[in-house]
């Protein structure tokens, strides 16, 4: 998987965009949620896809009060190394224009984080998302209507088809309660809420990276 590039205003989204397809997650701290969701969405499609074949996925991160350089939490990376992923080397950022410019598809911790991204503009309404809300659209659409990996333009055509194709279906298809596309932000807590939002984080991931790659789950 290709590894985030540097921060330069200059890597505006529009450079090789169709050669990659990158994934953006946002929550508040950059140090909880969102570094946890970054890590286990890299995992879960390499596993499923090997390294070969995610090089045009980048998957990275961010905060809209971003502790910048600081350490995911302690919690927060025992969470990950439970799932088999890897919390090793990540520092947390703030949110800037620039990440929001480049990425493709952005997933939220919250309805808040949403709101935010979208009011900084760079037609960003259109590719973001809270997480869960992804996965609910997601869990609508078709497979067999998307692109096929195998094909040229592989997982990359298949990412932006399935985000239009998210975005088409938002006004239909409803959260049925307020609480329905948040992810609460554990900071703080102990390591059982940890452990709890992980396994939500998860759970929520699933269905978007076996759309995202067209291979399911191992069973």
């Amino acid at each position: 998987m290709t590894a985030p590039e540097g921060r330069g205003i200059a890597e505006h989204r529009e450079k090789n965009a169709e050669a990659t397809f990158r994934i953006l997650h946002v929550s508040t701290g950059n140090v909880c949620r969102s570094p946890i969701t970054e890590r286990l969405t890299r995992h879960a499609l390499a596993h499923r896809l090997g390294s070969v074949r995610t090089r045009g996925l980048i998957v990275e991160s961010a905060g809209t009060w971003g502790h910048e350089g600081a350490p995911m939490e302690a919690h927060a990376a025992t969470v990950l190394t439970d799932f088999g992923a890897d919390p090793a080397g990540f520092l947390g950022r703030e949110l800037l224009d620039e990440h929001v410019i480049r990425a493709d598809l952005v997933l939220t911790a919250t309805r808040d984080h949403r709101a935010q991204v979208i009011s900084m503009g760079h037609s960003a309404g259109l590719r973001t998302f809270t997480l869960k809300e992804f996965t609910r659209l997601v869990r609508a659409i078709d497979p067999a209507t998307l692109p096929d990996p195998e094909e040229a333009g592989g997982v990359v055509e298949r990412a932006r088809a399935l985000v239009q194709a998210a975005a088409a279906l938002r006004g239909w298809l409803l959260a049925p309660n307020e609480e329905a596309d948040e992810v609460h932000d554990p900071y703080g807590a102990p390591i059982t809420f940890f452990r709890s939002i992980g396994d939500e984080i998860n759970q929520a991931l699933d269905p978007v990276v076996t759309a995202l790659t067209g291979v399911p789950a191992p069973a």
